[in-house]
């Protein structure tokens, strides 16, 4: 198909190599013969004369097409046989027009792919939502801008690595398929090992084997890994997303708000050039130092709700809450404030009921202070009744969350029993009430649909105790501090991205009818 090198320049090269080049001129030394190659997004034919435009993986570039100069019938078949979205590659040398567009003018050509469906309308691009995502591959030809999102994607990637391994993290790998699904508290995906003969579950979370690692000698381990938990997908969920978890021994989590600040920030430059960026039409500062506050505080800004005030009296504590927001919630989000267990856990619901316009948190900060009844498992108490603990937010969202790392093995399986033991009692309590929520329509935070309910399915899956991670521990674990980050909503902000189906190259969904 060709007598031609592939390419031995790409289209953004051109532009610099031959940006001196004036208008009217061609390129006439030996060098500047070149090959090029890409896809056709644009065509025209003037009589003799016909235009291309090429994109390639640079940028694009203006294919000239002159008869005279193509041999035999080429140009005949250029105007019949080439159409937008084939994949052509072209010898020529390089002219600017007379109207100072650099182009490549064209000696000979060959299509190296045709295409044979047809791209979305130029002018409109590919405008069915649905679309975007199912077939991003197409997305990414019809707005290149799409594509950006991704490239970008892989900046932050690199840099959140370059960043850890400079401070003397080391990346290790570990279990996708678990005997059992531990670090979190979440519906596990669940398959059958056929050879083994037991079922296995794909990873909730990737901490308690990094833990593992601390136990084994490693002082400072990291993971970038999928995570994968049967729950809901709305824009801000979805079933399986990227996140960096990272433990260092000796240390608390003050150190990892050191660490997070350090992340983002460089992440934020290497993206965007700068730390004020625009995030849905907000403003958004990322210098430091972030600020610390407890959700204590930040509760009673938002709301005029004082928890401090409130002790432990829980039936208070709601009846408070649905005054103080009920403008704004809806049934579901009434529920949610009735189902909430404890004090702790309703405080800790309120930031997920506020709406867009009234986030608690815009800004960088560290959130701090959590009763230990939300989080039963992981944690070293500060005083009687709270954890070390920081959440970090960012316009209204969780990025990342670390703990001061519980390492006493009793107290650690006493927590763990205990969580079972309650999940078992949901989950007896869900089969009795099943008739109950069918049919219901729950929403994210920000209004979107959730496909599934996390609070109803919570009973309808089984726990196991990780025995072997509790051993791991009875051989001692040093202090230790660990932090979990959230890589797809990190570039959802640095790329201004509304959707985490807009950051995910190929998101789950639903199968198309």
């Amino acid at each position: 198909m060709k007598d031609f090198e592939y390419r031995t320049h790409a289209a953004n090269q051109l532009q610099d190599i031959y940006k001196q080049l004036g208008n009217g001129e061609e390129s006439n030394s030996k060098s500047g013969h070149v090959s090029i190659a890409g896809r056709i997004v644009a065509r025209g034919a003037f009589g003799k004369l016909a235009f291309f435009t090429l994109r390639d993986d640079s940028g694009t570039i203006q294919l000239y097409c002159e008869k005279e100069r193509l041999v035999n019938d080429q140009f005949d078949q250029l105007k019949t046989l080439v159409d937008i979205g084939d994949i052509l590659g072209a010898s020529c040398s390089v002219k600017r027009t007379e109207k100072g567009e650099l182009s490549v003018y064209v000696n000979s050509f060959a299509i190296l792919t045709k295409s044979l469906l047809p791209l979305p309308d130029k002018y409109h691009g590919l405008t069915d939502v649905d679309k975007h995502y199912r077939q991003r591959y197409v997305d990414m030809i019809a707005n290149p801008e799409v594509a950006d999102v991704f490239r970008n994607r892989a900046k932050i990637v690199s840099e959140i690595r370059k960043t850890v391994e400079s401070l003397g993290f080391v990346e290790v790998e570990t279990l996708v398929l678990q005997g059992a699904a531990g670090g979190a508290e979440a519906r596990p995906f669940v398959t059958h090992h056929n050879s083994l003969g037991r079922d296995l579950y794909l990873r909730i979370a990737t901490e308690l084997h990094l833990k593992r690692m601390l136990v084994g000698g490693f002082e400072k381990v990291y993971e970038i890994g999928r995570i994968f938990r049967n729950e809901g997908i709305s824009t801000r969920h979805n079933p399986e997303f990227t996140t960096i978890a990272m433990y260092e021994a000796y240390s608390d989590y003050q150190s990892m708000i050191n660490m997070a600040e350090e992340i983002v920030t460089l992440c934020a430059v290497a993206v965007n050039g700068k730390l004020k960026i625009d995030y849905q039409g907000v403003e958004i500062c990322l210098e430091r130092p972030w600020r610390r506050e407890s959700m204590h505080n930040l509760v009673k800004e938002a709301t005029g709700i004082d928890f401090s005030e409130l002790g432990n009296d829980l039936t208070a504590a709601k009846e408070v809450t649905l005054r103080a927001l009920g403008i704004d919630l809806d049934n579901k989000d009434k529920s949610s404030i009735e189902a909430c267990p404890s004090v702790g856990h309703l405080l800790n619901e309120i930031p997920l009921l506020c709406s867009p316009s009234k986030y608690l948190v815009l800004h960088p900060s560290f959130v701090q202070v959590f009763e230990i009844v939300v989080e039963p498992k992981l944690l070293q108490p500060m005083h009687t009744g709270f954890t070390e603990r920081f959440e970090l937010f960012i316009c209204g969202r969780e990025l990342a969350n670390a703990f001061s790392e519980l390492t006493d093995p009793m107290d650690q399986r006493g927590r763990l029993e205990e969580q079972v033991r309650q999940h078992n009692e949901k989950r007896a309590a869900a089969a009795m009430e099943t008739n109950c929520a069918e049919g219901k329509i729950n929403k994210d935070e920000d209004g979107s649909p959730l496909l599934a309910s996390s609070w109803v399915m919570t009973g309808s899956y089984e726990v196991t105790l990780d025995d072997d991670f509790l051993t791991a521990l009875e051989y001692g674990m040093p202090p230790a501090s660990g932090m979990g980050l959230g890589i797809d909503r990190l570039v959802m902000l640095l790329t201004n991205s509304a959707s985490i189906q807009d950051v995910i190259a190929f998101p789950v969904l639903k199968i198309q009818q």
